[in-house]
């Protein structure tokens, strides 16, 4: 983890604000996506089941897979999609080893029929 400060990885506690967790020199890599079936379950659990085997890539850092949250309806708010999944870089490189990792490549290619729809936003600290 060279070259990044996770200082988020230390649990969370009532006293901790916003400024005082930060994550910098990280990529911060966020996939959604939008079951062909959003209804069917078994998809559902498919995909869930192998993006847990994707995480065992090993430049992978962090991680977050969820669910649209129940939060109010806004029109900035979008719940349309199916499943999220964020996974944290310590650097380019590392993201860069990702995306040609065996593992991913297996997941794209043994999963891409379920979704019609993925969305990736890629972000670092500024």
């Amino acid at each position: 983890m060279a070259g990044a400060t996770f200082a988020i990885l230390l649990p969370f506690n009532k006293t901790a604000r916003a400024g005082e967790v930060k994550l910098t020199g990280v990529l911060i890599h966020h996939v959604f996506f939008w079951l062909n079936e959003p209804e069917n379950e078994a998809h559902r659990i498919q995909l869930l089941n192998a993006l847990r085997e994707l995480l065992k890539v090993k430049t992978i850092r962090l991680s977050h897979i969820g669910l649209p949250a129940g939060t109010e309806s806004r029109d900035v708010v979008d719940h349309s999609y199916s499943v999220s999944y964020m996974v944290m870089f310590s650097n380019q490189a590392d993201q860069d080893a990702y995306q040609v990792d065996p593992i991913h490549l297996r997941f794209v290619e043994e999963n891409q029929h379920l979704w019609k729809k993925v969305v990736v936003y890629d972000s670092v600290d500024c």
